[in-house]
């Protein structure tokens, strides 16, 4: 075994991170890629340095264990940039507080009211058509609303 990991190389270490990159693209979701990036790196300073290959093994463990945190912090900021629209696939909490025009009247709780070019079932007290009406609560695709 100690051979094995004795005849380790630069060229070894950018195929293995190549291989792992590759592996990542058939199973997305594993990790793979920063194991990937870290034998990579291995493999450049490899090239550079020809560090013992007891000190390949452990930058690669180094490597590794950096590249978590990495990803935690660049998906953290990818969440931070769907805050600045938060209303991002929940359009019908968007409308809460918008007034609309009835289309169709509310009778027995229950009516609609052309929001662009979607029609949204409302509830609320009944209420004749053409009045305007707030929308004060949305419920999946069903909107609550008060007479203006």
């Amino acid at each position: 075994m100690t051979g094995m990991f004795a005849t380790l190389g630069s060229w070894n270490w950018l195929i293995f991170g190549l291989l792992l990159m590759a592996l990542e693209l058939l199973a997305p979701g594993i990790f793979l890629f920063w194991l990937g990036l870290a034998a990579l790196v291995v493999g450049l300073l490899s090239l550079v340095l020809q560090p013992s290959w007891q000190l390949q093994l452990l930058l690669f463990a180094v490597f590794a264990a950096a590249a978590v945190p990495l990803w935690r912090r660049l998906a953290r900021r990818d969440g931070e940039a769907s805050v600045s629209n938060p209303f991002l696939n929940k359009r019908a909490d968007a409308l809460v507080g918008r007034v609309f025009t009835l289309e169709k009247p509310i009778v027995d709780g229950s009516g609609t009211v052309r929001i662009d070019d979607t029609i949204w079932r409302v509830a609320g007290p009944d209420t004749p058509a053409g009045s305007r009406v707030r929308i004060v609560r949305a419920d999946g695709a069903s909107l609550t609303v008060d007479a203006e």
